[in-house]
């Protein structure tokens, strides 16, 4: 579960959560990750929150760092009094934050305190295992020793190699339930293997029977399933509707980690512009994909004023297919539009209640023929939540 530091609406961890439950407190997800040590953040696909119980494996990630990211020799060599003397202040003081090394100077020095150099010390520190994410403060991270923050870590042995290797094709593909090749690649993201590095475990694993190939319909390329997934997938296929109900994912959702896959699957263009100049946006600064009834129908950019309780829906855009009443791109039949508006209307209402707005706000709406329709939605949302 992908973190990040934008919070126009909310943080994408937190975004992700309520996407699949609806409202919650989200005081209760940072216990299981800052008390229970249930999960814990690590470098996944990027900033992530992972199972504490996957410690083993990410172990072997941790190690291996200290010898696949060759990038890092010339600061190393530059820099190991800094990093010595991070972990030695932090190993002294408790949890540190980059902040509370600001201003400090060695005895008798110049001052090798300077914030860049720590900041790398205390990135690679972490990537490395000797240091954890102990908390979060205004969500800047602090950190501390891995066996302090984790004390169950000590006892953890890593993973071999080849051990990593077909755990994270497990993990994959089991993540995404059928997949390419080029899929598999595009999901986690880290350890990067290089090219070729996931082939010897992937011709063992089709060779054991754990991984299965399968044909989808319209796809030239082999699928990749695991064996032990197959009765899920034969029971999906059976059901009526592959899903029911309306959703936004974060930007940072991991069914958007690889664009290319949700394209093929969904027939959904989806790009986050949030470091596109505005002026080249198309849809917005902030925009959460509207997942209803298993498709992509459009997407939404919205804003939490907070100081307000509002919560501003800058502008909606529909897919064109779902706005002329055509069938979805990439699944039979012709999704129900007044069905989707007032499925996104509950959604956005839902969004409202867990940013805490007491007021909902819609704008533009693309195209303009829709917009009537889903202010009604919205209003009979408002009114049915009040009653």
């Amino acid at each position: 579960m992908q973190l990040d530091s934008i919070n126009v609406l909310d943080r994408a961890h937190y975004l992700t959560v309520w996407s699949r439950f609806g409202p919650y407190d989200r005081a209760r997800l940072d216990r299981l990750v800052y008390r229970r040590r249930l999960l814990f953040e690590y470098w996944a696909h990027a900033a992530c929150l992972v199972p504490a119980s996957m410690l083993p494996w990410w172990r072997r990630a941790m190690l291996d760092y200290r010898v696949r990211h060759t990038g890092w020799s010339d600061w190393l060599r530059r820099n190991t009094r800094t990093l010595r003397q991070v972990r030695d202040t932090i190993a002294q003081n408790g949890p540190m934050a980059n902040a509370d090394f600001e201003g400090r100077r060695a005895r008798g020095g110049a001052g090798w305190w300077n914030w860049k150099p720590v900041q790398h010390a205390l990135h690679y520190l972490w990537m490395t295992g000797a240091l954890a994410i102990h908390s979060r403060r205004h969500f800047h991270k602090r950190y501390d020793l891995l066996e302090r923050a984790m004390p169950d870590a000590a006892g953890v042995a890593a993973a071999s190699a080849e051990e990593f290797r077909r755990w994270h094709l497990e993990r994959t593909l089991h993540a995404m339930g059928a997949a390419t090749v080029q899929d598999i690649a595009g999901y986690l993201t880290f350890p990067r293997f290089g090219p070729g590095g996931r082939r010897a475990a992937l011709a063992a694993m089709r060779a054991s029977g754990e991984i299965a190939e399968i044909e989808v319909e319209g796809s030239r390329a082999p699928w990749l399933v695991l064996t032990r997934d197959l009765p899920a997938l034969a029971r999906a296929a059976r059901r009526p509707a592959a899903s029911q109900g309306t959703t936004l994912l974060s930007p940072f959702d991991s069914l958007l980690w690889y664009r290319e896959r949700a394209a093929r699957l969904f027939g959904f263009d989806y790009r986050i512009q949030v470091y596109t100049p505005s002026a080249k946006r198309l849809h917005g600064y902030y925009t959460l994909p509207i997942l209803h009834d298993g498709h992509l129908l459009g997407r939404v950019d919205a804003k939490a004023h907070r100081a307000e309780r509002r919560l501003e829906v800058l502008s909606v855009h529909f897919e064109p297919w779902f706005a002329a009443g055509r069938p979805a791109p990439t699944g039979p039949g012709v999704l129900d539009r007044d069905a989707g508006t007032a499925g996104l209307a509950d959604a956005l209402r839902s969004l409202a209640t867990f940013v805490g707005a007491g007021e909902l706000t819609v704008a533009r709406v693309t195209p303009d023929r829709l917009g009537a329709p889903l202010r009604r939605a919205v209003g009979a949302a408002e009114r049915l939540l009040g009653d």
